[in-house]
């Protein structure tokens, strides 16, 4: 990998390198880590389904 030193004594990373970390941000944040949002609150909201089949909703008891 070549790196750029700046007059600061900094090291810059090139542009390749800048587009890819930029291409990996943009399809971790607006494509994988919605899918994995929804599936996580889908995925609990289908627990407590199952489990206020089995048993019953929340509340005093029916009497």
């Amino acid at each position: 990998m070549t790196q750029d030193q700046g007059n600061s004594g900094t090291v810059r990373p090139d542009v390749s390198t800048r587009r890819k970390e930029l291409f990996a941000f943009l399809v971790l944040a607006f494509g994988i880590w919605p899918v994995v949002a929804v599936g996580v609150v889908g995925g609990y909201g289908f627990m407590v389904w199952m489990w206020q089949i089995i048993f019953g909703p929340p509340g005093p008891p029916g009497g």
